[in-house]
């Protein structure tokens, strides 16, 4: 086995990963960055928040042509080429993206290794390649950014292709007649809109009693009645015991209150959560401490128990986003250079990218309520939209929770088209402790939706233009 030493081993390639190959080689530190995928970018990358999104724009297509007949406006029905479409997503999008990556490692002079990372130690890994030869890296300093992967039970593994998790949802092996969707998170909404657009008769089932559990419930219900139109059925409080493969489909066993208990689909999509990837690269010889939940403990600057190895993203805690991720990167490496960094954002946004788009940031009406926090919350509908209305998409809203004696945005949520887009001020806002009258007061080009956030500040302190609120 050659030998061979880096100054800083970075183990994973994602959204966490390469960010931070790219940080410490910009801060001169010689960087190795090993990823077993054929491609970096991790699972944002190639099989989750990029090609969901790419699918989930053609979706977006196939509905605005349908949706457009009610204005004047009339189409043909969409034919979907799935090869094409396929290549597409992969090639053009995927391919595209994960290209530039390894041109950036080229031109920052990180030392990309594609193989499987193991560690033997605290100072040492093997790689082995794909031809199985294997190599031993030496390192100074490390970061392990492995991410998750698709929580699947084992009650649900049935060795079917026709069962499916995330990755295999995005593959587009074929528009089911049918589908089940089980688990009403972000991942199952953004996928059953896709294969609803596509023409699957797509199933929800949540065993909770509403769909995005995390998120407040008027910022739900817009999406909830879209989706309701769009899709077959969906059932809370309802679970799903088994499945069974069987000749004609995958056989569901359901238990909820006016649910049909046998139903048969020709794909399930099991999307009920993510699991850090903590096992199968040797963590525990590095003496890495985990938490109860499995995720690697750290201090404020992602350093963990073990004091030159660090820990990022996804396997570094909640909440498994990619932004998170990445400014974690940028905060762990400023931290092991000496910098005074620590990873202390109040803000971290969420989107769910279904139609409409749901967002939110910071703190919400059911936490506040939940903590017993005085709040002031104030909204701003859509209706009054003039932007909102030329997109015949009037039913969304934007929410402010602010703080009733200094009026500080704590929390601010959208549904609505672009929700996704518009999250970013909100963030700002309430990152550097904005107080509404900064909001009401900034101008904001007319006529866009974000003035939607403009006029619900106005509302903390006097009436929005745009609405009208009765004097009691």
């Amino acid at each position: 086995m050659a030998d061979t030493k880096t100054q800083l081993l970075v183990l994973g390639g994602g959204p966490g990963g390469y960010p931070a190959a790219f940080e410490a080689a910009d801060h001169g530190m010689q960087v190795t960055l090993v990823d077993e995928g054929a491609q970096p970018g991790g699972v944002c990358l190639n099989r989750g928040c990029i090609p969901s999104k790419a699918l989930l724009h053609m979706a977006k297509l196939i509905n605005e042509t349908r949706e457009s007949a009610e204005h004047g406006l009339t189409f043909a029905s969409p034919k979907i080429d799935i090869a094409k479409l396929r290549s597409w997503k992969d090639t053009s999008v995927v391919g595209k993206l994960t290209g530039g990556i390894r041109e950036l490692c080229r031109l920052r002079g990180v030392n990309l290794v594609t193989a499987r990372g193991t560690f033997l130690d605290a100072n040492t890994i093997e790689v082995k390649h794909a031809d199985g030869k294997t190599d031993r890296i030496s390192f100074e300093k490390a970061i392990i950014a492995t991410g998750s992967s698709p929580a699947v039970p084992p009650v649900f593994q049935l060795g079917d292709p026709r069962v499916m998790d995330s990755t295999g949802a995005l593959e587009l092996a074929d528009i089911p007649g049918s589908l089940l969707v089980v688990g009403g998170g972000y991942i199952g909404l953004e996928m059953g809109t896709v294969y609803a657009a596509f023409g699957s008769k797509v199933t929800v089932v949540e065993l909770t009693p509403d769909l995005l559990p995390g998120a407040d419930r008027d910022l739900v219900r817009p999406l909830q009645k879209r989706l309701e139109k769009q899709f077959t059925a969906i059932h809370l409080n309802t679970k799903v015991e088994a499945l069974k493969a069987t000749r004609s489909g995958i056989e569901a066993t359901l238990a909820g209150e006016g649910v049909a208990p046998k139903q048969t689909f020709d794909r399930v999509l099991v999307s009920i959560g993510r699991r850090p990837n903590n096992k199968g690269f040797g963590l525990e010889a590095t003496g890495v401490a985990l938490d109860e939940k499995g995720f690697i403990k750290v201090d404020g600057q992602r350093r963990t128990n073990v004091p030159h190895i660090y820990a990022i993203g996804d396997i570094a805690g909640e909440p498994m986003l990619a932004h998170k991720a990445t400014r974690e990167a940028k905060v762990a490496v400023e931290a092991m250079n000496g910098g005074p960094a620590e990873f202390d954002n109040m803000a971290i946004p969420a989107v769910v990218f279904t139609d409409p788009e749901v967002a939110w940031v910071g703190m919400m009406e059911r936490e506040a309520a939940a903590k017993n926090i005085e709040v002031k919350v104030v909204k701003f509908n859509w209706a009054a939209s003039g932007r909102a209305i030329t997109l015949a998409r009037s039913e969304g809203l934007t929410k402010l929770i602010v703080d009733p004696k200094t009026e500080r945005i704590l929390g601010v949520g959208l549904v609505g088209v672009g929700a996704g887009e518009m999250i970013g001020e909100a963030a700002l806002a309430v990152e550097t402790a904005c107080v509404a009258r900064d909001l009401a007061e900034t101008i904001h080009a007319h006529p866009t939706l974000s003035e939607t956030i403009m006029e619900a500040a106005e509302s903390v302190y006097a009436q929005a233009t745009h609405s009208y609120r009765p004097k009691r």
